[in-house]
This record gives structure tokens, sequence and C-alpha cells, in this order.
């Protein structure tokens, strides 16, 4: 059921993603100006990072302590301020310290409302929730190109970006009524105490749970961020033509997260799942294939590698799109109502720790054994992941269904 509620988390999604692809763009020019080298941008990603997953760990107590909707708005607050920091940074330091505020903010309401969709809404709101963050992390380097091309600088961008955080602080401000009588019902429901890391672990298929998380999240984020210099180095494609076919990645992450809302009305979040495994893993064969020698001959004007590759990107996207927000809808189903919070906390920490470390260590393995590497390494991660999730069914089979929406 949509409602004035849903439609106000679905824009804190938008938000969140808003910022997360401007760094990236933006490094470029803001790297010249600051005098740094270009490698530093690694040093804010981490500093995020980090942030983003102690604030992920916390988010449980911080939950039970003040709400679901203060702690987003709060959040969002944190994030306006920290992107308006950005955008009058005068150096690398200074963009450092408010790269504080905007890993705690980002962590904190990523887990927060996860929390509150999986509890409170259906898989195709869960789907659509992440589908938000897509179209959020498409937008915000649009909107960097569009402020830039009208001969603004970058400050200028990250302030357009602050303003639109700014305005949603206020709506969710505003909107603190609307959680109100949910909240109050959970925590007549819910534990009054946040659960310890070894008492979550304690909790039957909950390692199995993060490890297929931390699994999933470093395979997403490693095809993502590898996959040009893969076509480049191994492939032979030119640079812009393969940093084009990398967006074919997420947009199929994007559609796929829409499409499987409305599959989510009759299909389980295990269906999705093992669906978009199996989806997945023929987008990881069409990458070995694309490997092959001899693929010069051209078909719809195009070498027959670059459309192997293009096919891998595409379908590699559309079979991660579902597993995220399955993973996360499943846990009360998975783990009990009155664990949800807890699990989902630790959930976002491993997320955002595969995220931050299996792709530094490819760069390594790339270095010593060239960028060929990269479909073996993705296929590794996911035969993992699909072992542990698959081990996580097993474990939890006798729960699963007690728990409707």
């Amino acid at each position: 059921m949509f409602s004035l509620l849903l439609l106000i988390i679905y824009l804190s999604f938008v938000s969140l993603g808003l910022p997360d692809a401007v760094l990236g763009a933006a490094w470029p020019i803001i790297h010249e100006e600051f005098g740094v080298p270009i490698s530093f941008s690694g040093s804010i990603y981490m500093l995020i990072s980090c942030c983003t997953i102690l604030s992920s760990l916390k988010s449980e107590s911080l939950r039970l302590r003040f709400g679901t909707g203060k702690i987003t708005a709060f959040s969002v607050l944190l994030t306006a301020v920290a992107i308006f920091g950005f955008s009058i940074s005068p150096s690398l330091s200074v963009m450092l310290f408010f790269a504080i505020p905007y890993g705690l903010g980002a962590g904190s309401v990523d887990a927060a409302l996860n929390h509150y969709v999986a509890v409170h809404y259906s898989g195709r709101s869960m789907n659509w929730l992440h589908c938000m963050w897509g179209i959020g992390a498409a937008l915000g380097p649009y909107i960097l190109g569009f402020v830039l091309q009208r001969g603004e600088s970058w400050r200028s961008g990250y302030l357009v970006l602050s303003m639109i955080q700014a305005t949603l602080t206020i709506i969710l401000f505003l909107s603190l009524g609307l959680w109100g009588k949910e909240e109050k019902k959970e925590k007549t429901e819910e534990k009054k105490t946040p659960m310890s890391f070894r008492q979550i672990l304690s909790i039957t298929g909950a390692k199995e749970c993060l490890v297929s998380f931390f699994l999933y999240c470093a395979i997403e984020q490693t095809l993502g961020l590898w996959s040009g210099s893969f076509m480049v180095y191994s492939l032979k494609i030119e640079a812009k033509l393969a940093a084009s076919f990398v967006a074919l990645f997420y947009f199929g992450i994007t559609f796929g997260r829409f499409l499987a809302g409305i599959l989510a009305a009759k299909w389980q979040d295990e269906a999705l799942i093992l669906g978009g495994c199996g989806i997945l893993f023929l987008g990881l064969v069409l990458l070995f294939c694309s490997m092959v020698p001899g693929q010069e001959v051209k078909l719809f004007g195009m070498e027959l590698r670059q459309l192997l590759v293009i096919c891998a990107l595409l379908l590699s996207g559309l079979g991660c799109a579902p597993i995220y927000p399955a993973i996360i809808h499943s846990t009360p189903r998975n783990f009990g109502a009155e664990n949800t919070s807890a699990l989902i906390g630790k959930q976002m920490a491993a997320a955002y720790i595969g995220s931050m470390s299996f792709p530094p260590f490819f760069g390594v393995l790339a270095k010593i054994f060239g960028t060929g590497l990269f479909p073996f390494f993705s296929t590794v991660l996911f035969f993992g992941m699909l072992f542990m999730y698959r081990n996580l069914l097993y474990k939890t089979r006798g729960k699963r269904g007690k728990i409707e929406r």
C-alpha cells in the first residue's frame, strides 16, 4: 500500500544516492585545484566508509532511543551540512573533516530506513527503495555535469546538492508525526536493549547471512570499479567506449530493481535472490567468453567482444539487482522481527566493509597478475556468496513463512 510516508522514504533514498557518485566525477577537477595527487580521493572514500560502518554498527541502539523518523531527519541534516562543507572546502584537510558527518549520516539513514521498510512494507517496496538509490546515484553526476556546462565550478554543483538535502531535511522534520504510530507499536513488540555482536552471531544463520551479504557487496563494487580497467587493458577497448559500457552495469541494477519490485508481488525473496544469482552467473560466463581470442568479427557495427561485454555487464547488473534488497527484506522472515533491527545494522556494516576492502585487494592482484584476473576473481566471490546463502537457507528453513505482511 502506497502512502505519503513511503513517498518520503523513497525521497530519502534518492537523497542518499545523490552525492555517492559525485566525488568520483568531480575529483579530476578538485585534485588539480587542491594540488594533491589524484590517488588522494581514496583517503576521502576510506574515511567516509569507516564512519558509515561505525554508524551502521550503532544503528540499533540509536533507533531504539530516538526512533526511525528522528534518526532519518538528523542523518539527512548531517549529510546536508557535510555536502555544503565540501562546497566551501579550501583544502583536502577541510574536505576530510566534512567527510566525517557525511559517513555518519549515510550509515544511520541507510540502516534505519532498510529496517523500517523490511518490517512494514512488501518486497516490492524494498526493491523500489533501492531503485530510488540508483536514480539518486545517476542524478548526482548529471547535476554536477549540468552545472559545469553552464560555466560554474564544482563547488556550485555540491552547493545545489546541499540545497536539495536541506529541503528534504525540512520535509523530514515536518513529517515526524507520520512515523509515530508505527514506532509506538515497535517499542511494545521489540527488545528494549540493543543486542551485542556476540548475541547476534549466536542467532542461527546470522553468520552465513553477514558473510553472504559481505561477499555480494564485494562483487557489486568490484564489478562496478574494475570492469572499465578490464575492458581497456585486457580486451583493448577504447577508454571512452569502456566508460560508457560501465554505465550499463548500473543501468542494469536500477532497471532490475524496478523489475524485481513488480515480480515481488508473486515471487518470494528467496526466489528473487536465486534467480538473480542465475542471471549474474550468466553475465560472468559472458565475461569469460569476451576474453576468447579472435573476436574481431563485427556484428551490428561492433566487434563481437564488445557485444559480449555489453551483454555481460547488463546481465550482471540485472542479476545483482534483487539480491541486496531481497536479503534485507527477508531478514524478519529468517530471524524474527525482534532481531531484525540488530541484523540489518550489521548487514549494512558488512556491506560497507565488503565494498571497501575487496576492490583495493583486487587492485593489488591486478598489479601482479594483470586485469585478466577480473572474471576469475568475481566468479570466486560469486560462488562463495552462493555457498553461504544456501547454508543460510538451510539453517533458517524452519522459520521462513512465519512472518507475513
